[in-house]
């Protein structure tokens, strides 16, 4: 499962499709300039305005919070009790094959669920006691209750709000089969987790514990059955019908399911855990293709959309199959099903399901057409669709012993999405995106109370653990193993955890082993990566003796405040090279250093002339490196380093340090003087060089972004170090402005020469360094510059230009910010996606109303606070990227926040929860503003009711 944050992204190519007629005219019309006027006055005339503006594509369900908060059960449940990593044990029972009947309902379903129960481990036992067999369930009407045919008397069982309970005494000493019939209440369950409601469509999300609020289970993934479902609604309403596994039978039975239904017969032959079911129903289209697999068989693949989305699939279907043959290529890993289906839901918590069978992925993660999909989503479409597809085999065939687990098939998993993104484009740019994403905000995470182990010892809510932790680290740690054991010794490994593993729930320990077996290999060091929460520091010196002819790198690793300072060293692996003085290359090629020891020496031989060490090449590892460079030798290697990772990192050390440096005077009141000639020089050389590769150009002058910069002090200070980024753009964008508009005008040149938009790496690159110029120039906010933002957005050929317009010009002072938005929001209205895009630049810009400007986004009748994408792209983007606001000195933006987290803590207690952790780093910030935000949480924590994923987040962040 990829989690909330996949919200865009991809490369590959794309036919025209049906919104070309979209490629002109991007002119206002009333409404739209209402609705961008509106967002700016505020008060009662701009909500008349605002809500005249934008009409709703599709009505939500009707939904109160009145009513919301009657269906949840978080006020009435005792405190919440932690469970340990230590505290595991196996159930006493196991369930070995499970036939579920529903029938299907929007407003009522009922669940008819016959498992196939024996013990566990019956020479555990003592003597003949029997112990009980006590059920997951939540939100759920008991209807009937029996055991091989036979009904259970009131005596023999208790049913509470988040269980069921059959007494020892009353089970057989055997194998049994439980039948429960349940009902349960679709479009009521605005948490989207089990069965819910969401736009023409009834469908699951079971992971992590969503399968208790569909029937009675054994909810945990170390209960692993073979299912079998039978499901029946109304043929109207519900033409199609899907679960997991093959398609058995279907048809028509009006005598058993009543006049006007239909029904469908799904098996999955795999065992698989119950986080792992899926179900959909419903008013659906779809486009339909096969893949042919290296050993000949052919697989059926569907991707189902809404009907009016069905245009927008071709490009998941593209990416599907290059998974499916990278797969095979890279790690011998063949499909196993006869059929592959993707529905694409509207209303979804994360990013996307890898359910067996049948993935469920949020239609930001799948839907792609130029008119509402930037070059950045293309290239997430193509990440998260093989993310989910590459599941099949590391979570589905062999899938985590328990939720602690749960890097062991997510990290995993990451790690292979971003190695096939990096083999489908350029492995350096991927490399160079997937840390600035690190850095921002698993780095952040590790900073803040939250820090915990990619492997967690202990959780109150599992669902707050789908963090950049358990995922983007995890990944981390799994490419440590390839840099350890080199791309074969990996892949042997690779291919012994599987034959030993196939179909079981293992644990990490079990990956680890397998790597360390298959290449002879002493990993057991390595464990710590998995247990040590928070970011290394890594200290590296050097020194050349030219007369011996060596040179000697001395690495020291610091462990991180939240390990303490008596955690053993980690196994770090460090890619090291040395680079010749002169710049002609290298005098030493690559090679891997492990770092075992608190601190070691390594010593090079025939070492000869003046060199340069770069270290930490590919960013080898999740640490924090310090290695003492001079401006001018940082310099010199964003002009001569051999390594594209390094040459990078050079640029970005640069600008960190001249902002960190403004943010310091900032903070001291001291004016912050002229941008550094040597930062001048390097972005002019870097800005004018005709590079290959232009996205590399473009990511090598991106400016480190608030939250990276935040995880590298002590003391944040929010307004100096805003104000330190905006005055370091602007001083870059004033100096060279001959250079950008130079650039942008070439860019623009060779976009404008091709015949139509392709997401290839090729013409992204040529877009994503133009939009880079564009958006330094409209920092200077100038007349002609704010005319180039408006010519662009006017012209705009697809999503990705005119996106980019409408986010430069959003921070623009004059009438031309309203007139960017009206013209922005006319073309989007009825695209949710597109839609979500112009919320989310709207929430995201920094000017001097925003807050007020949040607050009528959300007065909009196509807002809701039931869809977890629109309150992301609304709330979440405030949160996340208006950091000025956010963090305005009345604390304002705090209270604001605080009161969202309440309201959207009665709809949905996962979106509530992750909203709340925006309020984890207040320990950091300067003592005024901690202070206020401190006492947001410390309101949060008083509010009655609040579920336990928000409290666990709230307690945990003022731990």
């Amino acid at each position: 499962m990829r989690g909330a944050r996949v919200v865009f992204g991809v490369l590959g190519a794309i036919a025209p499709c049906a919104h070309a007629h979209r490629l002109a005219g991007w002119q206002a019309s009333g409404a739209a300039r209402a609705l961008a006027i509106g967002g700016a006055l505020g008060g009662a005339h701009g909500r008349r305005l605002f809500r005249s503006a934008l009409v709703p594509r599709t009505a939500s369900p009707p939904t109160t919070m009145a009513a919301t908060a009657a269906a949840t059960t978080s006020g009435a449940e005792a405190p919440p009790v932690p469970k340990l990593r230590a505290d595991y044990a196996p159930p006493a029972y196991a369930i070995k094959k499970v036939h579920l009947d529903f029938a299907l309902g929007a407003d009522e379903t009922t669940v008819t669920a016959d498992l196939a129960v024996e013990p566990w481990d019956a020479g555990a036992r003592t003597g003949d006691a029997r112990a009980d067999l006590v059920l997951d369930g939540e939100e759920l009407t008991l209807d009937a209750l029996s055991i091989d045919g036979t009904p259970l008397e009131p005596s023999a069982y208790s049913h509470g709000p988040t269980s069921l309970t059959i007494r020892g005494a009353a089970l057989p000493a055997g194998a049994f089969t439980l039948r429960t019939v349940v009902r349960t209440k679709p479009r009521l369950n605005t948490a989207l987790s089990g069965l819910y409601y969401s736009g023409r469509m009834l469908c699951t999300q079971c992971e992590a514990e969503g399968f208790r609020r569909i029937t009675f289970f054994l909810d945990r993934p170390d209960v692993m059955a073979v299912y079998s479902v039978r499901m029946a609604g109304p043929q109207a309403a519900m033409p199609v019908l899907l679960s997991n596994g093959n398609l058995l039978k279907a048809g028509v039975d009006e005598a058993r399911d009543g006049p006007g239904s239909h029904f469908a017969e799904w098996a999955d032959p795999f065992p698989k855990p119950s986080y792992l079911f899926a179900l959909v129903a419903g008013a659906l289209q779809h486009i339909s293709s096969s893949y042919v697999t290296r050993s000949g068989r052919t697989v059926t693949l569907n991707i189902y959309s809404e009907p009016e989305s069905v245009d927008a699939l071709e490009y998941a279907m593209g990416a599907l199959k290059r998974s499916m043959r990278w797969d095979e290529e890279v790690f011998g890993l063949e499909y196993d099903l006869d059929l592959f289906n993707i529905v694409a839901v509207s209303d979804f918590n994360m990013g996307a399901m890898e359910n067996k069978g049948l993935n469920v992925f949020n239609t930001a993660c799948v839907l792609a057409r130029p008119w509402s999909a930037t070059d950045a989503d293309y290239e997430r479409v193509e990440g998260v669709v093989a993310h989910e597809y590459f599941h099949n085999w590391t979570g589905n065939r062999v899938t985590c012993r328990d939720w602690f687990q749960l890097t062991l098939k997510e990290g995993l998993t990451v790690y292979r999405d971003q190695a096939f993104s990096a083999d489908m484009s350029s492995e350096a740019v991927k490399r160079i995106s997937d840390v600035r994403m690190l850095r921002a905000r698993q780095f952040a995470e590790d900073a803040s109370p939250l820090a915990h182990p990619i492997r967690p010892e202990s959780y109150v809510a599992m669902d707050n653990f789908y963090t950049a932790t358990v995922y983007e680290k995890g990944a981390e740690v799994i490419r440590m193993y390839a840099a350890l054991l080199g791309k074969a010794g990996f892949r042997k490994g690779m291919d012994l955890y599987f034959k030993r593993h196939d179909g079981a729930a293992v644990t990490c320990d079990d990956f680890r082993k397998a790597m360390a077996d298959a290449n002879g290999r002493d990993l057991a060091q390595f464990e710590g990566w998995y247990t040590q929460p928070g970011t290394p520091t890594v200290h590296a010196t050097w020194a050349h003796d030219a007369g011996a002819r060596t040179f000697s790198l001395t690495l020291r690793q610091v462990p991180p405040a939240a390990a303490g300072a008596s955690a053993p060293p980690l196994h770090v692996p460090v890619a090291f090279a040395l680079l010749r003085a002169d710049g002609s290359g290298e005098a030493l090629g690559e090679r891997v250093l492990e770092l075992t020891e608190r601190e070691a020496t390594f010593t090079l031989n025939d070492v000869e002339g003046e060199v340069v060490p770069s270290i930490l090449r590919g960013f080898s590892a999740p640490v924090h490196l310090v290695a003492q460079r001079t401006d001018a030798e940082l310099a010199f290697l964003m002009a001569h380093e051999t390594d594209a990772f390094n040459r990078w990192e050079a640029a970005n050390a640069l600008m960190t340090r001249v902002l960190l440096g403004a943010a310091d005077a900032g903070a001291r009141r001291e004016p912050l003087g002229e941008v550094p000639a040597v930062l001048l020089d390097a972005c002019r050389a870097t800005l004018v060089e005709r590079a290959a590769d232009r996205s590399l150009q473009a990511l090598a002058l991106a400016l480190p972004d608030f939250d990276t910069l935040s995880s590298s002090v002590e003391v944040v200070h929010p307004q100096p170090l805003c104000a330190a980024i905006g005055w370091l753009k602007k001083g870059l964008a004033a100096a060279l402005k001959p250079e950008l508009l130079s650039v942008y005008a070439q860019c623009a040149a060779d976009d404008a020469a091709t015949a139509a938009y392709s997401p290839d790496a090729e013409s992204i690159g040529r877009r994503r360094l133009r939009d880079a110029c564009l958006s330094y120039l409209s920092a200077l906010d100038e007349a002609d510059t704010t005319a180039l933002c408006m010519q662009q957005l006017k012209g705009a050929r697809c999503m990705t230009d005119a996106l980019a317009a409408f986010s430069a010009a959003s921070r623009v002072s004059g009438p031309a910010r309203l007139e960017a938005s009206a013209i922005f929001a006319d073309k989007v209205k009825d695209d949710p996606l597109a839609l979500d895009k112009w919320y989310r630049t709207r929430a995201a810009a920094d000017v001097p109303s925003a807050l007020s400007e949040v607050r009528e986004l959300m007065s909009l009748p196509s807002f809701s606070l039931t869809n977890p994408n629109r309150v992301r792209a609304v709330v979440g983007a405030f949160t996340a990227l208006n950091h000025k606001t956010f963090h305005k000195e009345d604390g304002s933006g705090y209270a604001f926040t605080a009161q969202c987290v309440i309201d959207l803590d009665k709809i949905n207690p996962q979106v509530a929860a992750r909203l709340a952790r925006s309020f984890s780093a207040w320990r950091r910030l300067e003592p005024a503003s901690g202070a206020l935000m401190k006492a947001q949480l410390e309101q949060l924590q008083r509010t009655p009711g609040l579920s336990r994923n928000t409290l666990e987040i709230v307690n945990t962040s003022l731990q």
